[in-house]
């Protein structure tokens, strides 16, 4: 990035920052949200209500593969703003080409792994006997298109650090119009049920995947890559791929959570009025809706590392602490505006997907309302582990993520239904919230205490 946009980042206002690079991000995040919700109305419109509850047993390997892609992306977009903020330029094109090549590597492996465990991750994410076969079949042609996703996802976030949000989010977008226009001709006009959905999928995140090829060829600003930037060097990837922790927590926490719910629901829903396919089912669709409050929340963070990265790193201290007061305001905002909707509106939501039972209705509508009861708390958790990433303090953001996500919610969904039943799952995310937010705003306290100290 040239000494402009140095001093821009430094200087200009900060609402104005946060717009130009949040907004973009924001809709990144919301276009990779959408691919999986797309399918899932589609397919719930076109297959069925089986068909949803298949993707939601597949769903997990996509988080999964985004949760590496994000822990590469992530950590090398938070890295190159700390050495934009310091100068560094032999170490910011040296991040980037060793992120290219790790996240080629990785995705090879991962597609690798799934392939040959398919019956044994269906197993773990709650297929039923219903839904199986649906599941196999969306499973099988999903995934050829990992490598494109992940390579398309993690280099979106380098190219919003690199200075470039608006191309970032152009790349993602142009990839889900494809997939929205793809998926009724797959689905309906040539009747391809599951397999048209899979095949729709993956030829957007072929389109995103080429343009971030392109970008990083023919655009970046920060940097201009060499060969020997592809060049693995442990000593650079110790130092910047732990700042990525907290966002692959963030996302494999999301499939720890799901498989445990989903066999839990399967288990107390066999014996509740419900039956076992419609709480999974519904329970799927609401995390997908979560998915999009959590794609607004974690935008607006992200969007704001290259701003807290750089000030950081130069020493503007005082512009950090106006950039989390700004950032958390607005996350709030969002955390409000959800619950608002998500209370008054969980009929409408759930119509989305498709229709149902009686039964399939009235869990729809308590699944909403108690389970993102406490979405503001949510908010504000997700926001601050995140900022602590951006300070290079990966140590507190991880730990954040895992308390919340792994030594919170797990447990909870797995030990409240011993005492209430299928709906005592629903109330492990309010309780996690309100203990992760708590503990959350003390060591945010904590350590912008210490900043404060270093003026």
């Amino acid at each position: 990035m040239n000494e402009t946009a140095n001093q821009e980042l430094g200087q200009a206002p900060v609402g104005k920052l946060m717009a130009r690079f949040a907004i973009p991000c924001i809709m990144s995040l919301l276009v990779s949200a959408l691919y999986n919700i797309v399918d899932q109305i589609f397919v719930g419109r076109g297959v069925g209500y089986l068909g949803n509850g298949a993707t939601n047993v597949v769903f997990p390997v996509t988080v999964i593969t985004l949760a590496f892609a994000l822990a590469i992306g992530d950590s090398c977009a938070a890295f190159l703003s700390l050495c934009q903020g310091q100068q560094d330029t032999e170490n910011a094109h040296r991040s980037v080409g060793n992120a290219v090549t790790l996240t080629v590597l990785v995705s090879l492996l991962l597609t690798a792994i799934f392939a040959v465990g398919r019956d044994g991750c269906l197993a773990a994410f709650g297929a039923t006997e219903a839904n199986r076969a649906y599941a196999v079949e969306y499973f099988i042609y999903l995934l050829p298109g990992i490598p494109f996703y992940m390579f398309g996802t993690a280099m979106n976030s380098v190219i919003r650090a690199d200075g470039s949000p608006a191309f970032a989010m152009l790349s993602t977008l142009v990839g889900c119009l494809m997939n929205v226009v793809l998926d009724p001709i797959a689905i309906f006009a040539l009747q391809m049920g599951m397999k048209g959905a899979a095949l729709a999928t993956i030829s957007g995140q072929i389109v995103t995947a080429l343009m971030a090829i392109w970008y990083l060829a023919k655009k970046s600003k920060a940097c201009r890559l060499k060969r020997a930037s592809f060049h693995l060097s442990g000593h650079l990837l110790r130092r910047f791929l732990p700042l990525g922790i907290s966002s692959f927590i963030t996302q494999v926490s999301i499939v720890a959570i799901m498989a445990a719910m989903n066999n839990v629901l399967v288990i107390y829903g066999a014996k509740s009025p419900y039956g076992a396919d419609i709480p999974m089912t519904v329970v799927g669709i609401v995390m997908k809706v979560f998915q999009i409050v959590v794609a607004i929340v974690v935008g607006i963070a992200a969007g704001c590392q290259p701003l807290v990265g750089y000030n950081y790193g130069a020493g503007h201290i005082d512009r950090v602490r106006q950039i989390l007061k700004t950032m958390m305001a607005a996350e709030i905002a969002v955390g409000l505006v959800s619950l608002l909707c998500f209370q008054m509106f969980p009929r409408q939501i759930t119509a989305l997907f498709g229709s149902g039972d009686a039964l399939y209705e009235e869990f729809a509508v308590m699944a909403f309302r108690i389970f993102l009861c406490t979405i503001p708390l949510c908010c504000v958790q997700k926001a601050g582990s995140i900022f602590l990433q951006s300070l290079g303090r990966p140590l507190e953001a991880m730990s954040l993520s895992l308390l919340r996500e792994i030594v919170l919610s797990i447990p909870l969904a797995i030990l409240l239904p011993m005492f209430s039943g299928v709906t005592g799952t629903l109330y492990s995310a309010p309780v996690a919230d309100v203990i992760s937010c708590t503990i959350t705003v003390v060591i945010l306290t904590r350590v912008m205490g210490k900043l404060k100290m270093e003026v």
